[in-house]
């Protein structure tokens, strides 16, 4: 007789319990998921300077509609609503930046007395006087209008004696090189064509040298930071600082600065003179 064999009962089905599993770890992977995001999220408000971020946001916003308003009152009349320019009274201020602003109202060119060949530098305004607080205010927020409006060249951060180099002698050089054949070797200027004259360089100050390298007034090419780079500017406005504050004249008396020769020249012309004059003593004693 063959023994029995009992077939034991078949277990419940894999598949039957497969997508129970899937849908609970589902769920569990977009709990966890959901939970990290809400972690992540609560952590980036806490470290995030949101408040920050909109503060400066609206003290931006509140400076140039306080330059929009300034430039209304001072500038529009010659360079137009949209800073296109008016025919025959003012160009357009479209990619001249808040650094252009800076040099020709700091300097007291803008606004213009009278049109003619050279804007001719003269004691700023009171409302636009770097000198003053809320001068130098006013000109940041026109600045800050007109580059909003048509972009530019910018001031660098730094101002006054920060901007002077600390290598003088190289500065020199390339003053020699890209300067002097305008504004003399120690800076103190010449004339140009057409009525048109390079400036002396002494009353500038450190900003509206820097200013006027990026922006090119009148005659004067810009010198982008391809040309001469941040730091070889910052050593020529140490150059020009330390042949006009009248520290470096080595040879003695500076003679007006007009060049390195300037006293050889100066004993030539009398000496000759003195020699003529001695010879016409001669002939008329004989």
């Amino acid at each position: 007789m063959e023994p029995t064999t009992t077939t034991p009962p078949e277990p419940r089905s894999r598949r039957g319990r497969r997508p129970h599993g899937k849908v609970r770890r589902r769920l569990a992977g977009a709990l966890a998921l959901g939970i990290g995001l809400l972690s992540v999220g609560a952590l980036y408000s806490v470290v995030e300077p949101a408040p920050q971020t909109a503060v400066a946001q609206a003290a931006d916003a509140a400076t140039i509609a306080k330059g929009q308003d300034l430039y209304n009152n001072a500038c529009i009349t010659c360079h137009g609503a949209n800073l296109q320019g008016v025919q025959d009274r003012g160009p357009s201020l479209v990619g001249v930046g808040d650094a252009a602003v800076y040099f020709q109202v700091s300097s007291g060119r803008m606004p213009l007395a009278r049109q003619e060949a050279q804007a001719m530098r003269k004691p700023p305004t009171q409302t636009f006087d770097p000198h003053t607080q809320e001068g130098a205010d006013n000109l940041a927020a026109l600045g800050a209008f007109v580059q909003a409006n048509g972009g530019g060249p910018q001031l660098p951060a730094a101002t006054g004696e920060a901007l002077r180099g600390d290598d003088p002698a190289r500065g020199g050089e390339l003053f020699r090189l890209n300067c002097a054949s305008c504004h003399n070797f120690t800076g103190r200027g010449g004339a140009l064509s057409s009525g048109k004259f390079a400036p002396s360089l002494d009353p500038a100050n450190e900003d509206q040298i820097y200013a006027a390298m990026l922006t090119g007034p009148q005659n004067m090419p810009k010198f982008s930071d391809a040309q001469l780079s941040p730091q070889e500017k910052k050593d020529i406005i140490a150059y020009i600082k330390s042949v006009s504050d009248g520290n470096n004249d080595v040879g003695g008396s500076g003679l007006g600065g007009i060049g390195p020769t300037s006293e050889g020249v100066i004993a030539f012309v009398v000496g000759l003179a003195a020699i003529v004059g001695f010879a016409m003593w001669l002939g008329a004693k004989q």
